[in-house]
């Protein structure tokens, strides 16, 4: 957990520090679920179980060059309750992103956001059911290089609050070597509710 904190904190830091040379940036919290396309085999008797289900907290940022609405996003997201894995072992899966994103406006309170990077899946595994000796870890931790894709049409609510928005959004991860699941295609759909910093 605290090498995701400093990744994250890293990945928060460069993006802001490029904020003073942008025009805009928006602060996401929202909520998803994980789907995947992949179904259980009867041929296969040891049939690797399925990334998907459960309720994904989600936290975003970016900043956007006003100019040519292109910008830089950081997301990550992970499950809230931790999963089975086939009823005998924990886990909880973390998917953090950095994207290159374009923002084009479709009116004064619509806009669409189009984002595609890379980042890491990470599954973390219990091994211990408690943990307390000083500096004993009680997980072991699977990291996976992933591409991404996804967008999201936001949509500024209320007109007594400009700069509060909902996102509706999907994302697509294609996780390389994804050992332990039956499929390396994962989908995260949700809603995301935003503030935005500046225009």
């Amino acid at each position: 957990m605290r090498q995701f904190a400093l990744l994250l904190s890293a990945c928060t830091v460069l993006v802001f520090a490029n904020f003073a040379s942008a025009q805009q940036g928006d602060i996401l919290v929202g909520g998803n679920i994980l789907e995947s396309l992949a179904s259980s085999s009867d041929i296969v008797s040891f049939q690797p179980p399925t990334e998907k289900g459960g309720i994904y907290p989600s936290l975003g940022a970016d900043v956007v060059a006003f100019k040519h609405r292109l910008g830089l996003n950081v997301e990550t997201s992970w499950r809230y309750h931790q999963a089975n894995y086939f009823g005998y072992e924990k886990y909880r899966p973390i998917l953090t992103d950095v994207n290159v994103l374009f923002q084009p406006k479709v009116t004064k309170k619509i806009g669409l956001d189009f984002l595609a990077g890379v980042g890491i899946a990470s599954n973390r595994f219990d091994i211990l059911s408690s943990c307390s000796i000083p500096g004993c870890v009680n997980f072991t931790s699977g990291n996976h290089f992933m591409e991404d894709i996804g967008g999201g049409l936001r949509y500024y609510v209320w007109h007594h609050l400009p700069h509060i928005f909902v996102r509706p959004e999907g994302h697509y991860y294609h996780i390389q070597n994804n050992q332990g699941f039956n499929s390396n295609n994962v989908f995260r759909v949700g809603v995301s509710v935003g503030y935005t910093i500046g225009k």
